[in-house]
């Protein structure tokens, strides 16, 4: 009795797309750009699914909650 055949191995790691597209910079007035980087629920979504470096990841953390501060971006979703 073994285990159904599934695919076993890591994924390749998404590529940051600030990293990749130079021109993109994170602003914390763009909010259809950060809406992209928030769960439904209004959680800012983990390096691991959206693919960016540390380095964007936590600017883009910092935009999100300066965009919430100011009431651009809901703090939850009802």
């Amino acid at each position: 009795m073994g285990m159904p055949n599934r695919r076993r191995g890591r994924r390749r790691r998404r590529i940051c797309t600030f990293c990749a597209n130079k021109s993109k910079v994170i602003d914390y007035k763009d909010v259809n750009q950060l809406r992209k980087y928030v769960s439904e629920r209004g959680k800012i979504l983990p390096r691991r699914i959206t693919g960016n470096c540390a380095k964007h990841q936590r600017a883009l953390t910092v935009a999100i909650k300066r965009a919430r501060h100011i009431a651009l971006l809901p703090y939850t979703v009802e």
